[in-house]
């Protein structure tokens, strides 16, 4: 029983992504106030079926996006993940997109 309980818990831990979180909902999913799942955008173009933004990026530029939802500028990026993540435990931050100048390499950040 011990090896049938060991290696469920092996295949349970490796399988990352799709291992519900430790409140038993899937780690894509949010929880609303009163701890059931809820959306995950409470605020941003709610009349909308599908939030889209389409933005474009000079040569050289740099652009910083929000993927908290939170942002009081979104879908750029203001910081407000930083206050999410300190009341949630969670370590959302943002998307930083860049566009190389004409004739460079794309910079990387590994």
């Amino acid at each position: 029983m011990r090896t049938i309980a060991a290696a469920v818990l092996l295949l349970a831990s490796s399988a990352g992504a799709f291992a519900p979180s430790r409140f038993g909902v899937p780690r894509t999913t949010a929880l609303n106030a009163e701890g059931e799942v809820g959306k995950i955008n409470a605020k941003i173009d709610l009349d909308s079926p599908k939030v889209v933004n389409n933005e474009k990026l000079e040569p050289g530029k740099k652009g910083v996006y929000c993927r908290c939802w939170q942002s009081g500028t979104f879908p750029l990026c203001d910081g407000s993940h930083m206050k999410h993540n300190e009341e949630t435990g969670d370590n959302v931050g943002p998307l930083i997109v860049a566009a190389a100048k004409a004739g460079e390499e794309r910079e990387r950040w590994d």
